[in-house]
C-alpha cells in the first residue's frame, strides 16, 4: 500500500432537509440510534467520518462505530473501528468529526456506521428524497426496544467520509 498525502472527502452527502434524534430525553428511558450504510468509492485508508449536527438539546458523549455491512441480508458485521466525541451545545449546525484509527477500506465494499449518544440528545441532519431519487446506501433507525431497526433508501444522514487514497 502506498498512501498518498492528506485525507480528502470521498463521500459527501450534505443534503439536510430534516433531522433524526439520537440519544434519549431525561423523561424517556428509550435510547434512539441512527446509522448509515455506504459503498466505498475508492481504495484507501480511512481517516474520519463526520455527521451534521442540526440541534443539540442535551450535550454529552456521542459514539460512532464502523462496520462491514451485508446489504442483501441487512446485517451489520463486526465492529471495525470506533470513535467517541463530546458534543457541546455550540455544536449545533456544525459537522461533528469522528477521528478513526487508520484502517484500509476497499473500493465497492459496503460499510456502515452507527451512532449512539450517551446521556445526550442530538438531532443529526438528514435528507429525505422522493421515490424517483433514492440514495446510495441506506439510513438505519433503531431504538433500545427494537435494536434490529429499520432501513430506508429514501433517507440519508448528512455525512462525510474522508480517506487517504492509495
Amino acid at each position: 500500500m502506498n498512501i498518498t498525502g492528506r485525507s480528502r472527502p470521498v463521500i459527501i452527502q450534505s443534503q439536510n432537509n430534516t433531522s433524526i434524534w439520537i440519544g434519549h430525553l431525561q423523561t424517556d428511558p428509550t435510547d434512539h440510534f441512527a446509522g448509515q450504510t455506504f459503498r466505498c468509492p475508492a481504495n484507501g485508508e480511512l481517516d474520519n467520518i463526520q455527521v451534521f449536527s442540526a440541534t443539540v438539546q442535551t450535550p454529552g458523549e456521542m459514539v460512532l462505530t464502523l462496520h462491514s455491512f451485508d446489504s442483501e441480508n441487512k446485517s451489520w458485521g463486526p465492529q471495525l473501528a470506533s470513535a467517541t466525541t463530546q458534543v457541546q451545545k455550540n455544536d449545533e449546525e456544525r459537522w461533528i468529526r469522528f477521528s478513526l484509527p487508520p484502517m484500509p477500506m476497499h473500493k465497492e465494499e459496503i460499510y456502515g456506521f452507527r451512532l449512539r449518544a450517551n446521556n445526550a440528545m442530538v438531532a443529526i441532519g438528514e435528507a429525505a428524497a422522493g421515490t424517483q431519487n433514492p440514495f446510495n446506501g441506506e439510513e438505519w433507525h433503531a431504538d433500545s426496544r427494537d435494536q434490529a431497526g429499520h432501513y430506508y433508501h429514501y433517507f440519508s444522514l448528512a455525512f462525510k467520509v474522508e480517506m487517504c487514497a492509495w
